[in-house]
């Protein structure tokens, strides 16, 4: 229960990272932070103690077996978080190219 609850601190660093911080990479950092923090959520969901791969086998019965789905759901997600954090970061250069600070009370002043 204890791994469920360093998830949730976890996911609230990162929310505290998206909402509080005014610069664009520490945003993307604490966007990245949060997605880390629901795919261990994920993997934690289909975590058995002492359980077995789900490989069937005529000759063995498997009592305690790993749930497959929310691994195959956190490896769809990491493929997922791995192309909008490039073009998050791509979009960050580009407001730095435009701009030339990644502040975005700045940016908000600039208006062009």
């Amino acid at each position: 229960m204890s791994v469920y609850f360093l998830c949730l601190i976890l996911f609230a660093v990162g929310l505290y990272g998206v909402l509080r911080k005014r610069n664009i990479i520490k945003i993307i950092v604490g966007l990245m932070i949060s997605e880390y923090a629901v795919n261990l959520f994920f993997a934690l969901i289909g975590y058995r103690v002492d359980g077995r791969a789900p490989i069937f086998s005529p000759d063995q019965e498997i009592l305690n077996m790993v749930d497959p789905l929310p691994q195959a759901l956190v490896l769809t997600a990491i493929v997922i978080g791995l192309a909008v954090t490039a073009l998050t970061v791509g979009i960050a250069i580009r407001i730095y190219e435009k701009y030339g600070t990644f502040d975005i009370t700045k940016i908000r002043k600039l208006h062009g």
